[in-house]
């Protein structure tokens, strides 16, 4: 089955932006950002989100649709940017999927069901004070008798997706396992050209995400935070529990020192990129990128070219 979009995609700080503008004007593309902190206005430095220049005549979706008091989802993600990608496809473009949110990028391209989209917020909110007020030993308990699926995968400090497995089978009447299950048989949304970009060497990207971090600083990510806050953005707000946020956050409210905030980032950061790689590993459909040193993107544009013909792209 010949594919029908681009995806790049790897650890943070590797040139997936670069690459996927480069691309995406070499093909008739448009760029759909796969990032659960770039869906949020006024949150610009600090999630890296491209620049008009750094965008270049490109059109990019999937950017500054929600703000930063919003609890996103990946269910809302994912009905968003399959639109836009249909919409693309329609046009005859090719959407290229950029981003290092493994979560949104699997669930994209898998079209699953997200449990019917079950939601009740009063319930929630009463499952939530009655974790604080018993702990999460007892929702635990209570999952158990309707769901010993999800229970049994679950800790009982976990409270978040507890909360959330009792929440769908009130709402619902069917255990969030069997919701997985079937949403698992459903054929797959797109069928994808899967492109994974990193550094050969460990210490080459730990050095560029480093760099990254000192030029957020230096580009005003410090302010950005006071701006966000100064609008009356509460720092336990979900997009503030980003990497840079929250550090920068306890850093102006006087809990720790600017740059002990600041290197707290950098170990976040680092600590990050570490996990999305242990997530890609586990795919086997990926053509890696590998760089030296440097990024070399001329290179990179000959490697890309070639994947996406063998896989029908092109």
């Amino acid at each position: 089955m010949s594919a029908d979009v681009l995806v790049i995609t790897g650890p943070t700080a590797t040139g997936k932006t670069r690459l996927g503008v480069s691309l995406a004007r070499a093909y008739g593309g448009e760029v759909v950002s796969v990032d659960s902190m770039q869906v949020y206005r006024q949150m610009d430095i600090g999630t890296a989100k491209p620049t008009l220049q750094e965008m270049d005549g490109v059109p990019h979706h999937m950017i500054d649709v929600a703000d930063p008091s919003e609890d996103y989802s990946v269910a809302r993600y994912v009905e968003q940017a399959s639109a836009c990608v249909d919409d693309i496809l329609s046009r005859n473009k090719l959407p290229v999927l950029v981003g290092g949110t493994g979560l949104y990028l699997d669930a994209l391209l898998a079209g699953r069901s997200f449990a019917a989209r079950a939601e009740d917020p009063a319930l929630r909110a009463d499952l939530e004070r009655r974790a604080a007020a018993e702990g999460g030993e007892a929702l635990l308990s209570d999952l158990a008798k309707v769901d010993p699926e999800s229970a049994a995968r679950l800790h009982p400090n976990d409270v978040k997706r507890i909360v959330r497995a009792l929440e769908v089978y009130s709402v619902t009447g069917i255990p969030l396992s069997v919701h997985h299950e079937a949403s698992r048989r459903v054929p797959p949304r797109y069928a994808a050209c899967q492109l994974a970009l990193s550094f050969a060497a460990r210490e080459d990207l730990y050095a560029r995400i480093n760099q990254r971090v000192d030029e957020m600083i230096s580009s005003g990510l410090v302010e950005e935070v006071q701006g966000l806050l100064s609008r009356g953005l509460s720092p336990r707000a979900t997009s503030m529990q980003a990497i840079g946020y929250k550090e920068l956050c306890a850093a102006i409210a006087g809990e720790m020192p600017l740059a002990d905030a600041v290197s707290e980032i950098k170990l976040r950061s680092r600590q990050y990129a570490k996990r999305q790689i242990t997530w890609l590993r586990r795919k086997t459909d990926l053509n890696w990128i590998l760089w030296g040193a440097q990024p070399d993107f001329e290179q990179a544009l000959h490697i890309s070219t070639h994947s996406m013909k063998a896989s029908g792209l092109l």
